[in-house]
């Protein structure tokens, strides 16, 4: 019997239930813990690793499971450069091409809407190979926020009733939205956004949680709440999303974990 994520991109955080997450989490953990296998779930599978910004534990840990799955990897390091793109190539063009080498796309890019443009043109013409999301420009990264929540879960023991402080670049950070989306799943959690002003939460992110009845509030001192938390969450101020060198310059160290705010934190956080 096919599982129901079978065939399916991976676009958005949303795109999970609890249920899912934590079936997921359980086959997640089936693959940690038993002995390799003979049998390699994805044998005779292509994936293209389609990655349009630099990227190293990205792509490196999409790469490894593939590989440990079984598949054969096709793979570009920074296709915005090295690529038909630079001959001018758009990306639905590459994306169909692509579709003809794989059986699955994990795409990088800096626009927001790539992974859904690129799976809407494959649709559009009856193509159904899978895009996943590997982030794309500060909209979302729903894989690594997949990765985070497995974290909280194994080393905290729970995904509800948390209170989490997300720091740093939250109006770029796509890793952060991400994380927000699913936590906001969960009953009983609670987000303190710790950032400079210029750099807070989007307004879409605060409606979504309130519509899910998620606690939270907005601030600039971390040490104002590090107290409380069981997750710290620090991003770094992404030079890449600023166009102007000086108010990255400016705000790149707002926030440094120091060990004297490490020592205010609960001893499991």
């Amino acid at each position: 019997m096919r599982h129901r994520l079978y065939g399916q991109s991976i676009i958005w955080s949303q795109d999970f239930d609890t249920d899912l997450l934590a079936e997921l989490f359980k086959r997640a953990d089936v693959h940690a813990t038993k002995k390799k296998s003979k049998k390699k779930p994805l044998e005779d599978k292509r994936i293209a690793m389609l990655f349009y910004e630099e990227s190293t534990r990205t792509r490196w840990s999409f790469e490894t499971a593939a590989q440990y799955l079984g598949a054969t990897c096709l793979s570009t390091e920074n296709a915005r450069q090295f690529s038909s793109v630079a001959k001018g190539e758009t990306l639905e063009d590459t994306i169909r091409v692509t579709a003809r080498y794989a059986h699955a796309i994990v795409l990088r890019h800096f626009e927001d809407d790539a992974a859904i443009r690129a799976r809407d043109i494959l649709q559009s013409q009856g193509i159904w190979v899978p895009i996943i999301n590997a982030g794309c420009g500060k909209g979302q990264h729903p894989t690594q926020s997949l990765m985070d929540l497995y974290t909280i879960w194994k080393e905290v023991g729970r995904m509800d009733n948390l209170t989490v402080v997300m720091v740093g670049d939250l109006r770029h950070g796509r890793t952060v939205r991400s994380l927000a989306y699913l936590l906001g799943k969960f009953p009983g959690n609670r987000i303190h956004f710790i950032s400079p002003r210029e750099l807070a939460i989007g307004v879409d992110i605060l409606a979504y949680l309130r519509r899910h009845k998620i606690e939270f509030t907005e601030g600039t001192d971390l040490g104002a709440v590090i107290g409380a938390a069981d997750v710290v969450y620090m991003t770094r101020v992404q030079k890449e999303r600023f166009e102007d060198p000086a108010a990255f310059e400016r705000l790149r160290h707002s926030y440094r974990l120091t060990v004297a705010l490490a020592e205010q934190m609960q001893p499991h956080a």
